[in-house]
């Protein structure tokens, strides 16, 4: 489903980072066919050097450059003016080459609480609040300040979970920031920590960036944090940073330590958990270091810094991932869990099926009609996850039951699938 149509870029003069030789660049519109959407190259990539595939960076137009606070803020607690400012510089070329850049920036916690004094992150939920409005007024207002210098126009995103797991919220915030974009301005992301609590919440901000890459249909993530990238023992028992991470498995995880710091949440974990989310919905990741001069430069110079992941291969037997099928993969939370048969996984995975009762074996959790669940296999697997269209127990009693019984038992206007495909994302690619 195709939510916008393409729009040629033609903001005015005052409202775009320019200078004399740049011309703007077109619009990166849904459903953009750059070198990043052929799922083709970079399945080879896969097995090129990486070299190689770091190369295609270039070709990157829509840029999503996640900043954290570890990045942002000195050992002492105070802001690091100096490295933010050098930040600001290498966006701001970003977008002078031509490129849409969205920053997605952490820091308003952090500041609020060195503006109050408080040098230990209080635990209680109300004070962290507090804190984040105090600090995201002064973040905006050193960003403005530096952009400006740069003749770079800015604009302020706060969003939560729960706005962009309702379908018209998340419409109303990606139509927002596509038009920031046509316009030339700087999106600045950030939870809207001030009213966010635990249910409403993206977790980090390595989350609240992969799913804005998603919400834009970015062609690059860069996740800036304070290490060269992710590091992993070598054959002699050495660290070393690895420069290209085809996929993110649990043995990747388990290499992975650290939980963030007082000035931040998250860590190596989050940010590859984060990684391979954007990664399969098709935009490719460098996880680098924020603290180094000219990094985004670098990146998409093809440089070997930081940690590349490449775009992953989607699942197409039903008809790929499309604005709403990224909407229901990766903008809700599972709410529970139903466990399918051979016939119904294949069904699924290989001929873009629905999900009917009839291969329904178990049911897990308590949800409702319209809630996401997972759905798993007989080996435990979650291969793909959607929309019910039944509650927990609707589905239960339907379990193991051909569509015809459907109306006999909840009336003539119950639907004939559990999970219609068109609320259906895979996560499992079929055997090949």
């Amino acid at each position: 489903m195709r939510v916008l149509d393409s729009r040629a870029y033609f903001p005015p003069p005052h409202r775009r980072c320019q200078s004399d030789n740049t011309r703007p660049v077109q619009a990166h519109a849904p459903g953009h066919s750059s070198l990043f959407k052929r799922a083709s190259f970079w399945h080879s990539a896969a097995v090129m050097p990486h070299q190689t595939a770091r190369k295609a960076l270039a070709a990157s137009r829509r840029v999503v450059v996640k900043i954290g606070s570890r990045v942002l803020v000195q050992r002492n607690g105070r802001p690091d003016t100096r490295r933010m400012t050098a930040l600001v510089k290498d966006i701001a070329a970003l977008r002078r080459a031509g490129r849409e850049v969205i920053v997605v920036s952490s820091g308003a916690i952090a500041s609020g609480l060195q503006a109050l004094g408080i040098k230990k992150k209080p635990a209680d939920l109300p004070t962290l609040q507090m804190a984040a409005a105090v600090g995201q007024s002064r973040l905006m207002a050193a960003y403005d300040r530096l952009f400006t210098r740069q003749k770079c126009t800015i604009g302020q995103v706060l969003l939560t979970h729960d706005d962009l797991e309702h379908r018209r919220r998340h419409l109303n915030a990606r139509n927002t920031m596509l038009k920031l974009l046509e316009h030339g301005i700087i999106p600045i992301v950030n939870e809207n920590d001030v009213v966010s609590v635990d249910e409403i919440k993206f977790g980090d901000n390595d989350a609240l960036a992969s799913r804005s890459a998603m919400l834009v249909e970015a062609d690059l993530l860069v996740l800036l944090t304070t290490v060269n990238g992710f590091h992993a023992p070598d054959a002699k028992g050495r660290s070393r940073r690895v420069p290209y991470l085809a996929d993110v498995t649990a043995d990747t995880l388990s290499h992975t330590q650290g939980k963030g710091s007082i000035f931040s949440t998250g860590g190596m974990a989050s940010k590859l958990t984060s990684a391979a989310e954007a990664a399969r919905m098709g935009t490719a990741v460098v996880i680098a270091n924020g603290r180094k001069d000219d990094i985004l430069q670098q990146v998409v110079a093809g440089a070997n810094v930081g940690t590349l992941i490449p775009p992953a291969p989607a699942p197409t037997a039903n008809g790929g991932l499309n604005l709403r099928r990224r909407w229901v993969a990766f903008f809700h939370h599972a709410q529970g869990k139903v466990t399918v048969d051979d016939g119904a996984r294949d069904a699924l995975l290989l001929r873009g099926k629905s999900l009917l009762p009839v291969g329904i074996r178990a049911v897990t959790g308590d949800f409702d009609a319209g809630d996401l669940i997972e759905i798993v296999d007989a080996a435990g697997r979650c291969i793909a996850q959607g929309l019910t269209e039944f509650s927990s127990t609707e589905t239960q009693l339907l379990k193991g039951l051909k569509s015809g019984k459907i109306r006999e038992l909840l009336g003539a206007d119950a639907p004939d699938e559990v999970i219609h495909r068109d609320n259906l994302v895979l996560l499992t690619p079929p055997a090949r």
